[in-house]
């Protein structure tokens, strides 16, 4: 977090004046630093495809930040409008003083969503069962490996039980796990259903479904943009509600072909498969509107691991107005 505060506050005393969002093609186009290319975040790129952003007067330049610190980085300098990534990233900053609060104002996810892969065929998985073993689960202090540990102490591990491996970066664990390190590795889909489809490992659970609901990746904008772009900001909620309405409505199937040109490497049935597995498991916050009692448990869980110094006021870094407003529209 210290390390996280140093580039935050950096990107603070460099910080140039955020401009309006310019125009493109008759659209207002709106800058999105996401912490990484998912199909966990299917809506925002379905209200692109659809065409919802295009219906808004909008066009998103999206950018991938590649965590949630640079994620944050992005929007207090200025080089993105619209932050996407965990909520803990914006309780950071707040806890670094800045005068300029990164505001919540509308949330994705509401699980966790990764999966844990066994090496062997495990029809009656219990948490129980992973004492004494290895898990690979990302890298320390993340929200990733955090939960997971939340999860496990709920399930009455302590600290003894739990054998981690943090040590490999995020995106290697898969290539880790192959070539035989640890006993249990995290994994996103399609990663994971791809993996088991391959005959390399089994899903034995959803740590999504075992957390309960985590606000795990939301929308950030400094309070500055926010109340200067109100307008921009609710045709963006707008879209993106009409997607969570789409998928809520259709089948993977129908709406796994408008993802195939925001994953291109990825086949049309995994795309299918991984979207079924997230509506399974109840995965994106139908209203969007952040519950206090959500970002409690996302405080439990990271004060749980060691990392937050002091918890913060929900109302102070959370701003439900516009996508109230906007959901309550819609309905």
């Amino acid at each position: 977090m210290k390390k996280f505060l140093t580039v935050a506050g950096a990107a603070i005393l460099a910080m140039l004046p955020l401009s309006a969002c310019g125009q493109q093609d008759g659209l207002k186009k709106v800058k999105v630093n996401e912490v990484t290319h998912s199909i966990f975040y299917a809506p925002m790129y379905l209200a692109d495809s659809l065409g919802y952003f295009k219906e808004e007067g909008l066009k998103i330049e999206l950018t991938n930040g590649g965590g949630a610190n640079k994620v944050m980085t992005a929007v207090l300098s200025g080089d993105a409008h619209i932050g996407f990534c965990g909520p803990e990233a914006a309780l950071y900053v707040e806890h670094g003083g800045t005068k300029d609060t990164p505001t919540v104002f509308g949330q994705l996810t509401k699980r966790d969503g990764s999966f844990l892969v066994s090496r062997n065929r495990e029809d009656n998985f219990q948490w129980s069962d992973l004492k004494g073993k290895e898990v690979l689960a990302g890298r320390r202090g993340g929200v990733p490996a955090m939960t997971f540990e939340y999860v496990l102490k709920e399930n009455g591990f302590t600290q003894d039980d739990i054998n981690i491996n943090y040590d490999v970066e995020f995106n290697l664990m898969t290539g880790a796990f192959e070539a035989g390190t640890a006993d249990y590795c995290t994994m996103f889909e399609p990663t994971a259903s791809d993996y088991q489809a391959a005959g390399k490992g089994y899903i034995v659970a959803a740590v999504g479904a075992a957390s309960g609901e985590v606000p795990y990746t939301a929308y950030i904008a400094k309070r500055s943009w926010l109340d200067k772009n109100a307008d921009i900001a609710e045709g963006f909620l707008r879209a993106v509600l009409k997607a969570v309405k789409y998928l809520d409505e259709n089948t993977p199937e129908t709406a796994a072909p408008f993802l195939v040109s925001h994953f291109p490497s990825t086949s049309e049935q995994s795309i299918a498969t991984s979207l079924r597995s997230y509506k399974e498991i109840d995965a994106w916050q139908s209203d969007m509107a952040m519950t206090e009692q959500s970002f409690n448990r996302l405080q439990d869980i990271i004060e749980s691991a060691g990392e937050l110094p002091e918890r913060a006021d929900f109302n102070a870094l959370v701003d439900n107005t516009l996508v109230k407003k906007v959901y309550a529209a819609l309905k």
